[in-house]
């Protein structure tokens, strides 16, 4: 039998597993594209810290796209390549290593999008097109084939945060036609139809990265500030705590049930974590291959599964 008290790569994972040796699938986080219109899909094991490695690339140079998944699939939707507005949805299947795959079409090129899902459907909602949108699309993850109307966030934010419990998907902050907001709304994944008004954030909040477990969600707001919320319930985010780099917020964040990493904007590789169901400032994960702004993220163990 292995020691699985080591970190073991991916494909050391995927043959253990595959030998009757590994017990279950590992908690991993994908980050795909980047600010510097990167194509490099890189990966984590979020229940340990260290830093990321390569798992394969996205099939277009991207930044400011939007990922979600399930627990076996990593999707991206939409992006910014060079200079335009991208309706590309590609994936992957996050056990296995290797380059994205086409999915299918948003019915909006958008890009500064925010998306999450629960095990069978992935929302990707507002975002920039030619003018700030708010309507949200949807796809049925174990297919493939273009996203279909969903309904209307009835706000229209970029560089939001999102993510889901089973059966909520919530957007939180972003930057909105003039200002950054601190308004949070939510939906019910299952259903299709408007959102409806959830809460706010204390702090106005613009790049935010998020990571839920099935009752939490923690949104990385401007500055170092961490807030959460209770998903099942409504009403304003409280304190959590802060992130460890001065003057930077979430970018993209990936999260099991348990644990939230979270990259940072700028040009910083810096990725820190924290315990989603206790309140405190993060601690520091590792590094990734290179910087976390504008990245997607996603995972196969997040609250939404």
């Amino acid at each position: 039998m292995p020691n699985y008290s080591g970190v073991w790569s991916l494909p050391t994972q995927m043959q253990a597993q595959a030998q009757g040796n590994w017990p279950s699938p590992p908690a991993y986080g994908l980050f795909g594209g980047n600010s510097n219109n990167s194509n490099v899909i890189q990966y984590i094991d979020i229940t340990t810290a260290g830093n990321s490695i390569d798992f394969g690339d996205l099939s277009t140079t991207n930044n400011f796209t939007s990922s979600f998944s399930s627990a076996t699939r990593g999707v991206w939707s939409g992006g910014q390549a060079v200079s335009t507005a991208s309706n590309v949805i590609q994936y992957v299947t996050i056990l296995s290593l290797g380059n994205a795959t086409d999915f299918g079409d948003l019915a909006t090129a958008r890009f500064q999008a925010a998306a999450c899902s629960n095990s069978t459907r992935g929302l990707t909602g507002a975002g920039y097109s030619t003018n700030f949108l708010d309507s949200i699309e949807y796809t049925t993850i174990a297919s493939t084939g273009n996203a279909v109307s969903f309904g209307d966030l009835l706000y229209s934010p970029a560089q939001a945060g999102s993510c889901a419990s089973t059966t909520r998907g919530l957007w939180a902050g972003g930057y909105a036609v003039t200002a950054s907001v601190t308004t949070i709304k939510y939906v019910t994944i299952a259903t299709t139809g408007n959102a409806v008004d959830f809460g706010n954030l204390t702090t106005v909040s613009i790049n935010s990265g998020s990571a839920a477990s099935s009752t939490r969600a923690v949104f990385a707001v401007t500055g170092t500030t961490l807030e959460y919320v209770t998903i099942a319930s409504t009403g304003s985010a409280t304190d959590f705590g802060d992130l460890t780099g001065s003057g930077a917020g979430g970018s993209g964040a990936a999260s099991s049930s348990i644990r939230g990493v979270f990259s940072f904007i700028g040009s910083l590789n810096v990725m820190d974590f924290i315990t989603i169901s206790t309140t405190g400032n993060a601690s520091d994960f590792g590094d990734l291959l290179s910087g976390g702004s504008a990245c997607g993220a996603c995972s196969n163990a997040h609250g939404g599964l």
